[in-house]
């Protein structure tokens, strides 16, 4: 594939990119003089599985506006979320970092500060406007630079709060299990399809009001599918029924989990799932896919008849993956390709030829970065991630091949840190208390791509192990176990919003 081959050392990217910015910053201006900058809009679904998708090689997906839009942009095979989980994923795609470093610890946060330098910011700030059609998960009081379309799809009241489960507790929450698994089911409608059907609206009715003397826009489709309730109307679901592969197990893996891995099982009520549900499930999930893959056509069809057609930069992505039943899970929270390997497309036919694929880690904090430098701004000094706009003119540009996710949220004993780079994944989990150490996870995805063999354990492989974490810990600047502790005190403390939830029922 291209690419590959010009993956180098973090520190000489870095030192390549450095140099190449004032060159890459006067092409994009001598370009802007001459041309409008191009409008951004960008289509994040929810937990979408990447392998479900005809693009990345799923003969069995029915994706075919996505795959057009693959056709016809660049995909990137090895894409990843930086928390497998909705609102710390789309923290660190509005602020452009780790979550770690924003406190975006679990679903129940905001940013530092309603008027956060965000991604919505700094590209107002060069002229463009900047649009949320759909849910991002924000509060109900922020915004962060963006103009709401579509209607009100973010009222969430965010507290701060969180827990940690104790490293010894085994007991299973089965209610938990049982009220996600009783919406596995064919209908009409759902909470989500309503809302999307919505999106889509919303997004539709902007590309028929905008003119073409407008600013240039920024704009973001937040669609909730293919996340659950897994319901979908019946023609979608038949024509996968009975042929979706079951997941392989392996004699004693499940002994072998990680205490974290354990306790997602135990706090989400995923032991002992019955197979008639895990199979049900799969099939639901590739019809929900394949419908919301339908309501993304309908917004690509109106683009393509807009007068925006030719200059507007289309990207595809999710928030974070689905496990669908392997490796024993459902849903997301850990650090498994299922979860935490997203599908990312980058379309703009009038710079990059279609059918590309790039190679190389890559992560969304990179995918801001692109962001801004397409619409030629600026991303402040201490945001995270690269461009990869030198990378996508140029298959054969160096690119750093490292991308990082972290969890901090529900149902583990302890926060966990990923480190992806070349064939090697790296997972660090922080120590849960005194009478647990700190568990490591290693696997070589070039031979054991479905996870199942934990290097970790293996003494031959320990000077990689100390090279993978080094490199985690240089890249998060700070120790996990650091991390951890100061993740546990502010989940402890939460926000002071006192009175604040009944000042606005009030009002409303």
């Amino acid at each position: 594939m291209a690419g590959r081959k010009a993956l180098i050392p973090r520190r000489e990217f870095l030192r390549a990119a450095v140099a190449a910015a004032p060159l890459r910053w006067a092409r994009w201006v001598q370009g802007a003089l001459r041309d409008k900058p191009p409008n951004i809009l960008v289509i994040i679904s929810d937990e979408h599985n990447y392998q479900v998708a005809g693009c990345y090689g799923n003969s069995l997906a029915r994706t075919p506006n996505i795959d057009r839009l693959a056709a016809d942009g660049i995909t990137f095979e090895e894409a990843y979320c930086n928390s497998p989980l909705c609102v710390p994923s789309r923290l660190a795609f509005t602020a452009g970092k780790y979550i770690h470093r924003i406190s975006a610890w679990n679903n129940n946060c905001w940013l530092p500060s309603p008027d956060y330098p965000s991604i919505a910011r700094v590209l107002n700030g060069v002229g463009y406007e900047s649009f949320l059609c759909g849910k991002m998960h924000y509060d109900a009081t922020h915004r962060y630079g963006f103009t709401e379309i579509g209607g009100n799809m973010n009222q969430s009241f965010m507290t701060g709060r969180g827990s940690r489960r104790r490293a010894d507790d085994t007991t299973v929450n089965w209610e938990a299990a049982r009220q996600r698994f009783k919406d596995f089911h064919t209908g009409e409608t759902s909470s989500v399809m309503e809302h999307d059907r919505r999106v889509t609206a919303g997004v539709l009715e902007f590309l028929s009001k905008r003119s073409p003397s407008d600013k240039p826009f920024f704009l973001v489709a937040g669609y909730l599918a293919p996340h659950f309730p897994l319901i979908v109307p019946e023609r979608y679901w038949q024509h996968f029924r009975d042929r979706i592969p079951m997941p392989v197990i392996p004699e004693g893996f499940v002994e072998s989990l990680p205490l974290n891995y354990k306790h997602l099982r135990y706090g989400f009520g995923l032991v002992n799932v019955a197979e008639e549900t895990v199979k049900l499930g799969r099939e639901l999930y590739y019809g929900l896919t394949e419908w919301v893959d339908e309501e993304i056509g309908k917004v690509l069809a109106a683009l393509r008849k807009s007068p925006f057609a030719e200059n507007t930069v289309v990207i595809y992505t999710t928030d974070h993956g689905e496990n669908m039943g392997e490796h024993t899970l459902w849903w997301k929270n850990c650090m498994y390709e299922q979860a935490s390997h997203i599908p990312l497309i980058i379309s703009w036919p009038k710079r990059w030829k279609g059918g590309q694929r790039r190679q190389g880690a890559c992560s969304i904090v990179d995918l801001v970065q692109t962001i801004v430098e397409v619409a030629g701004a600026h991303a402040p000094e201490d945001w995270n991630g690269h461009s990869m706009v030198r990378w996508m003119d140029d298959p054969t540009t160096p690119w750093k091949d490292m991308a990082v996710s972290q969890y901090y949220a529900h149902n583990i004993a302890s926060g966990y840190a990923m480190l992806r780079t070349g064939r090697w994944k790296y997972v660090y989990h922080a120590a849960p208390d005194e009478r647990h150490p700190a568990e490591q996870e290693l696997y070589d995805l070039s031979a054991d791509p479905m996870e199942f063999r934990n290097l970790a354990r293996d003494p031959a492989y320990k000077d990689e192990l100390q090279r993978l974490h080094r490199m985690l810990v240089k890249e998060l600047g700070e120790d996990p176990e650091e991390t951890e502790r100061r993740c546990r005190a502010e989940l402890a403390r939460g926000y002071n919003r006192s009175g604040e939830r009944r000042r606005a029922r009030q009002a409303a």
